[in-house]
């Protein structure tokens, strides 16, 4: 059954999200700038060993620091589209807008400041070790690491939705860096080699999936799987 003429189905309004995310990081330097400082943060979050409720906070300020830089990203638009000429009103739209992204860049830099000042003060081999008892954070901020390297590859490209087609399958590189964080945490357990199998299989599922619907060539699933598997990896061999 088709969806009734001026209404979007669930798939499509997370496509017209992500097709928002990707041209912003396509078009826009400072959303890049923000990006590239996040996953610094992350990497040193794992680093570093932060808590559980540290890595939440974290996580909670980059969010605000993206959706503040998305909405400005917006007001431009929008102003831009209503009058090509100069207007104090659109000045002030845009000026607020900025500002709402430096509060929220700010407050990013505190944060971070409070959360990492002291670990980065007191960096040690205990705590380069004791970073092989973190998989649970490993395996979220590897995750969210592609993600974000699949939007970006994504935003390079011009074919495609973020959630229907394009290169690469981000279905397939999310499914494939589950399989290789767990690989890797539950690998030398006695029933490692059961529990890897048994994610293998879902993420070929998975991404056998998109291919079978047509949404993703052979090709693209792929090059999405072996995406997820490497960073993953890198991000584990370098710290687990």
């Amino acid at each position: 059954m088709t969806p009734e003429r001026g209404k979007t189905t669930l798939l499509q309004s997370f496509n017209h999200a992500f097709q928002g995310l990707v041209y912003a990081v396509r078009h826009q330097r400072n959303m890049r700038i923000h990006m590239g400082v996040a996953l610094v943060v992350l990497v040193a979050c794992i680093f570093l060993n932060v808590s559980r409720l540290e890595l939440v906070i974290v996580f909670a300020t980059i969010a605000f620091v993206l959706m503040a830089e998305l909405v400005n990203t917006a007001v431009e638009a929008a102003v831009d589209m209503m009058t090509d000429e100069f207007d104090p009103r659109a000045k002030i739209a845009k000026d607020m807008a900025a500002a709402a992204v430096l509060i929220a860049a700010i407050n990013a830099l505190v944060v971070a400041y409070l959360v990492l000042a002291d670990r980065l003060a007191d960096v040690s081999l205990e705590l380069l070790s004791a970073i092989r008892r973190s998989p649970a954070h490993l395996t979220i901020v590897a995750l969210a690491v592609v993600a974000v390297a699949v939007v970006v590859v994504k935003a390079t490209r011009a074919k495609g939705t973020p959630l229907t087609g394009g290169l690469p399958s981000g279905h397939a590189a999310v499914a494939f860096a589950g399989w290789t964080a767990v690989t890797f945490v539950v690998g030398a357990s006695p029933q490692g080699l059961l529990v890897s199998a048994i994610t293998f299989v879902i993420a070929v599922l998975v991404a056998e999936s998109r291919v079978e619907t047509g949404v993703h060539s052979l090709l693209e699933t792929v090059l999405g799987a072996l995406l997820g598997i490497a960073v993953t990896t890198l991000i584990f061999q370098l710290w687990f």
